[in-house]
């Protein structure tokens, strides 16, 4: 087992930190000891961390589960940058680039091997991962394999079964969200040997959590903005709604720019890179924008729109603030949000005979015989699918996420893949088809020259880099690859920037599709469950709000923060706790069973000092707690 010292070392040699945050070494210890470990870090608490410095500690490769295409290419890209192997397998990929980089993997020369749990309980993965030394299995948003989370994926549910081929492996599972049933739940599905959960509190200490009552909230955005410096985030819910609500910042000479799935990844690098380096005050974007962004200096967070339930909100919320200092998470709320949360309960859970012509209209449009496409991905796009069969794109998208929750599709966003080429030839077959081929022998000395490890792998091309080096045009580069490819000289995979739809289980004929009923009530009920939690949060008045967040993840002895909406006015009467909520708790008692004049009621107070019971009063009033019920008399308002 690596010593304390020892991780230390590969800390400072890899990522040039000298001491690791909260928590994050007495995970990293509990993993190298052999111990199945829970990592319950919040939003910004170094998460990767947690598995890539036990996993550079020794011998073997780490392989690391994610449903987050974006956030596994991410990390494969940082890792690049400090000369550490890394791979990822998406879909979109070519049945030969996974052999290879599987085979790299099973050779050693890769050190983390990123994959989705739907690819991970293909065929040709479990044969290869027997084959591979591997030294921690890595579960990053394990809250997924819970069917009590928010975002369940039947797909985890298979992870416990690769743990039978590596039976002496540690699991590492990562989440930023779960409730007590969820955190129990993920040990259990993932097949723990013994309860072992590392938890940071929830409590963001230099986060001010506010929430706005506002007929116009883009009124009230621009204040909040104009009245905060530094840069960030709002959230809205629709690609539209983003577009539409930068413009007006714009307008409004605020410095904003729009990101969603729907833009090209090449936009999306852009917008986001902008941001990064504050070329862009503010990015308003759905819930698509944030995931893996290590921005520690964002001053605000701002939902304009409702998410669905809290765990959405407080990681989103938690993008504010990593660096410590004082940030605002911002909600704005109105009485149409509740109506908004109720509207979308509806389209989230169409009824079974649209999504069963769903399931059907989408093997049609993907000209998919009934019996095939088990494992087979598709570029989809749902606009062109929806306008195809004139179907509504909201119910459309929840049919498509109901059957991908029966395990029976899998859906992800752009795989936003560059072009790549590997050669099929070694190196002696290719000199001698140069001889005998004149035309390509030009060309494929450029690419020998420009491209190191082309016979090893497949490696990233950008076309028109290359057509320069060749002196052609681009139409001419990619018809020599597309003709290479042809003559199976070399492999050539085009860029991919289009949504992917994979399916998990063969095409079944209609009248054997079975769609889980009792399932699907369930997760409705616990879907307005967690939508009726969100909306008391939102429309609570009198409670502490960071106290409301914690105490829904489970922790009940975190005191009031002080600096929340709810905090700010309660501080204002200038008492402790203490004194306070004695009063309060008096006020109330006295006012449920009859109401009364204020004098009354302070004749009730016999030992309190009478300034403190006023101030109390005085609070409740402006609060809307108590209420002027005709002339002097008060009563507790019934909420």
């Amino acid at each position: 087992m690596a010593s304390e010292q020892h991780i230390k070392q590969v800390l400072t040699r890899h990522w040039g930190y000298s001491t690791f945050r909260p928590l994050q070494e007495e995970i990293i210890l509990s993993v190298l000891s052999g111990k199945d470990t829970l990592a319950l870090l919040p939003t910004g608490g170094g998460k990767s961390l947690c598995f890539q410095v036990p996993a550079m500690s020794g011998e073997g490769i780490c392989i690391v589960i994610s449903p987050l295409i974006a956030l596994m290419k991410d990390q494969v890209e940082n890792l690049h940058k400090k000369n550490i192997p890394a791979v990822s397998i998406v879909s979109g990929m070519s049945r030969n680039e996974i052999d290879i980089a599987l085979d790299n993997c099973v050779f050693g020369k890769i050190k983390f091997l990123y994959v989705s749990p739907e690819r991970l309980a293909s065929d040709i993965f479990i044969e290869r991962i027997q084959k591979m030394n591997v030294n921690l299995l890595a579960v990053d948003e394990a809250h997924c394999i819970s069917q009590w989370g928010y975002d369940f994926r039947p797909a985890y549910l298979k992870i416990a079964e690769i743990r039978k081929y590596l039976p002496d492996v540690p699991v590492l599972a990562l989440t930023a969200t779960a409730t007590k049933s969820v955190e129990d739940d993920i040990q259990n599905k993932l097949g723990f040997t013994n309860i072992n959960a590392f938890k940071k509190s929830f409590e963001r200490k230099n986060l001010s959590y506010i929430v706005l009552y506002e007929e116009d909230k883009l009124k009230r955005l621009l204040k909040v903005l104009n009245n905060t410096e530094g840069t960030g985030i709002v959230y809205a819910r629709t690609r539209k709604r983003t577009q539409e609500i930068s413009d007006f910042l714009n307008r409004n000479n605020i410095s904003s720019t729009y990101y969603h799935a729907g833009l090209s990844t090449t936009r999306r690098n852009q917008v986001q890179e902008d941001w990064i380096k504050e070329k862009t005050r503010i990015v308003v974007a759905t819930n698509a924008f944030g995931m893996g962004i290590d921005k520690p200096n964002v001053r605000k967070v701002v939902h304009v729109d409702a998410p669905d339930n809290l765990e959405a909100y407080y990681q989103e919320a938690g993008r504010a603030g990593r660096d410590e200092k004082k940030s605002y998470a911002v909600l704005l709320n109105n009485p149409s949000d509740r109506t908004e949360i109720e509207r979308r309960l509806e389209t989230s859970f169409p009824d079974m005979s649209y999504i069963r012509n769903t399931y059907q209209a989408l093997g049609n449009f993907l000209k998919l015989p009934i019996g095939s496409g088990k494992g087979i991905s598709f570029d989809f796009d749902i606009s062109e699918f929806c306008n195809s069969y004139d179907l509504k794109m909201q119910e459309t998208f929840s049919s498509l996420k109901i059957l991908e929750l029966q395990g029976l599709i899998a859906l992800n966003d752009s795989v936003g893949l560059q072009s790549r080429i590997h050669f099929y030839y070694r190196a002696q077959e290719l000199y001698e088809f140069q001889v005998k081929n004149q035309s390509f022998d030009h060309f494929i000395k450029v690419l020998l020259r420009s491209y190191e490890g082309i016979f090893d792998d497949y490696v990233t091309i950008q076309e028109d880099d290359l057509s320069r080096r060749a002196l052609l045009n681009k139409n001419e580069t990619v018809q020599l690859l597309q003709n290479l490819d042809r003559l199976k000289i070399l492999s050539y995979q085009p860029a991919n920037d289009k949504p992917q739809l994979t399916y998990l289980e063969e095409r079944y004929d209609l009248k054997d599709l079975n769609i889980d009923r009792e399932n699907l009530a369930d997760r409705k009920k616990r879907f307005m469950d967690r939508a009726r939690a969100f909306l008391n949060y939102a429309e609570t008045k009198n409670r502490c709000r960071s106290l409301m967040l914690v105490n829904y993840f489970g922790e009940t002895d975190a005191l009031r923060c002080g600096v929340c909406d709810y905090c700010l006015e309660r501080n204002k009467a200038n008492l402790s706790d203490l004194d306070f909520e004695t009063i309060l708790g008096k006020v109330k008692t006295i006012l449920l069973k009859d109401a009364m004049d204020v004098e009354e009621l302070i004749n009730q107070f016999h030992n309190e000092d009478e300034e403190k019971t006023l101030r109390v009063i005085e609070w409740l009033i402006d609060n809307e707690q108590i209420r002027y019920l005709d002339g002097n008399r008060l009563e507790w308002t019934k909420k």
